[in-house]
């Protein structure tokens, strides 16, 4: 003879938004942190408010996002590709954009896995960029943050202060 267990019906969803644990604070701290980095890099190049990229130096203003970095590679073990990309439009656009889209993306908690890959990446080329590292054999922050994203992306850290909850987002794989 069979038992029945009668037990009340949730929705995934609906539970998924009202249980959060300690660690999904942590990384949506981590989220929104790690989106400001980049956010701000975009910020700074673009208008020159003085923190990394001086006004005379500013996008807007006719410097390019990328030559200062790239150039000072030169001596490195990549220099020579990377210096030549240095200043080149289209390196410029690629990167402001990613710089842009990659900080958006985090601070809202939208299309979190996408900005990991593209963040990921873009670390990635500029870990490339500076080896051989001078304060260690292969580990920066260039690898750590790296690290941190996929962190993101495989918690899902957009639903926790967020607009990763929103039913769009939960209906369409590629924005969470």
């Amino acid at each position: 003879m069979a038992t029945t267990v009668n037990r009340p019906v949730t929705h995934p969803s609906v539970d998924q938004a009202e249980h959060k644990n300690p660690a999904d604070y942590a990384w949506a701290a981590a989220r929104i942190s790690l989106g400001w980095i980049f956010l701000w890099a975009f910020l700074d190049k673009t208008f020159g408010w003085g923190f990394a990229t001086p006004a005379a130096k500013a996008w807007i203003n006719g410097g390019s996002p990328t030559t200062g970095f790239l150039k000072g590679t030169g001596e490195n073990a990549l220099g020579g590709f990377f210096s030549a990309l240095a200043g080149q439009a289209w390196v410029d656009w690629l990167f402001m954009a990613g710089l842009a889209g990659v900080g958006l993306a985090l601070v809202l908690g939208i299309g979190t896995r996408i900005a990991a890959g593209a963040g990921g990446a873009m670390l990635l080329l500029m870990w490339a960029a500076e080896l051989p590292l001078t304060t260690n054999p292969f580990m920066d922050d260039h690898i750590v943050y790296a690290i941190v994203l996929v962190g993101l992306a495989l918690a899902g850290a957009g639903r926790t202060f967020g607009l990763g909850n929103l039913p769009v987002v939960r209906r369409t794989p590629w924005l969470k």
